[in-house]
């Protein structure tokens, strides 16, 4: 490979993670089912449960959203209250769905599902307008720097397809949305259940001009999106296989979390601060002349240097910060405590463990108003708030604007080794 970077890394097409989030009975699950169901990616049996279900339930047309609410508590309640994941694909891509739930008190859950997200599509009930959920969905995919975001308008069947109502919502949720940070910004109107601008362009609405969901999900441009800079590989192994045809193999597994390697670079390895040159590329398919994120590979060095899980090879010119004091924004995910200025808690940074001391707390973020409360002394269950960390060991981080991978942390219960927190890097 040379020129420009391919995006089409391993088998098949190009993958598109994309995270849902909406208010409860704004049609998520709908809308993922009725992309599953016109995209031709459920089974028979599937679909037979669902209509099934329907039938009993009494509701008149099959409830695709059956498809996703998968717990039992779910289907019963109507709700999603769990992150769901669902795969399907197209001849042109392949797409992994978080359906994230909409209540406040499952704040963490769409964090959880929405951090990895190259696209978000917030859903808004046509007949309900920008409500405050809404402004918090959006915030939180703006918080979690998700490059690509479609408000979709839904139940445009309901407003009998007006486009007066659509173009105030569109203009009211553009006026919230210039406050946040909002790269690429998009609005379609949709009917979920009756499949309007879901898969095909809706008769209904021939006053719209763009594209329907599926397409622009296809169309969407994402490769861009990574950092193809600063390159980043955190030592995720260290392969010494057995045998005499690999006596002498020496080589560093994981996943690249950003930039371009090529066999003949020269790199430094941290903490150490050696340096050397790649001799190889190894993966999966067999040796390659550059790897990108997010591949997994196996980079071989010239130098024999002592690396081990945790460390970082990167370029000699483009380091990541060295630190053992972090500022990052937390969101608290466990109801067994709140987090406090004083307690200790291990930290995990990409392959690297430590222990860390919470310094301090400097305020509390209000998810709906954005408003900043720094009279708070502690962190409860889904809420988000600004912390300073001071780690055992030091780090090798990016402000997570810039690199999600090496911006980014996880926060656990050392007594339970329960993921208590998570957090995003701050510069």
């Amino acid at each position: 490979m040379s020129g420009e970077i391919s995006t089409h890394y391993g088998e098949g097409n190009e993958m598109l993670r994309l995270a849902t989030a909406g208010s409860v009975d704004d049609g998520k699950s709908t809308l993922i089912g009725r992309l599953l169901y016109d995209s031709k990616s459920i089974f028979e049996d599937q679909l037979e449960a669902v209509e099934r279900t329907s039938e009993q339930m009494g509701v008149e047309h099959t409830n695709l959203a059956l498809l996703t609410d998968g717990l039992r508590a779910e289907r019963e309640q109507g709700i999603t209250i769990d992150v769901a994941y669902r795969y399907f694909a197209t001849p042109k891509r392949k797409f992994i769905i978080a359906d994230t739930p909409g209540h406040i008190q499952y704040t963490r859950n769409m964090v959880t599902g929405a951090s990895t997200a190259d696209l978000a599509i917030v859903l808004i009930d046509a007949r309900k307008g920008v409500l405050e959920q809404s402004r918090r969905h959006a915030f939180l995919a703006s918080l979690l720097r998700i490059p690509h975001l479609v408000l979709a308008v839904n139940k445009m069947d309901l407003v009998d397809y007006d486009e007066k109502v659509f173009e105030e919502i569109k203009a009211e949720f553009r006026d919230f949305a210039r406050k946040l940070d909002i790269a690429d910004l998009t609005f379609i109107p949709v009917s979920a259940l009756h499949g309007d601008n879901i898969v095909e362009r809706s008769r209904n609405m021939d006053w719209y001009q763009g594209s329907p969901v599926l397409h622009h999900l296809e169309e969407v441009h994402i490769a861009s999106d990574r950092n193809l800079v600063d390159a980043r590989f955190p030592v995720q192994y260290v392969l010494r296989p057995h045998g005499d045809e690999f006596h002498d193999y020496r080589g560093y597994a994981g996943r690249i979390a950003g930039g371009v390697f090529k066999p003949g670079d020269e790199v430094m390895v941290l903490p150490s601060g050696f340096t050397s040159r790649i001799a190889s590329i190894d993966t999966a398919d067999g040796p390659v002349d550059e790897a990108f994120a997010p591949m997994s590979v196996t980079l071989r060095l010239t130098d024999e240097i002592d690396i081990s899980r945790g460390d970082m090879i990167c370029r000699p010119n483009n380091q990541p910060t060295v630190t053992q004091d972090l500022d990052a924004m937390v969101c608290w995910m466990t109801e067994q405590g709140s987090l406090r200025p004083g307690m200790k808690l291990a930290l995990k940074h990409s392959t690297r463990w430590a222990r860390a001391l919470v310094k301090d707390l400097q305020y509390r973020l209000d998810v709906n108003t954005l408003h900043r409360d720094d009279s708070v002394s502690e962190l409860a269950l889904n809420e988000i708030g600004r912390v300073r960390l001071r780690t055992t060991l030091p780090m090798f981080v990016d402000e997570y604007r810039r690199n999600r991978e090496t911006g980014s942390l996880i926060l656990v219960d050392e007594g339970t080794n329960n993921t208590v927190g998570a957090g995003m890097l701050l510069s």
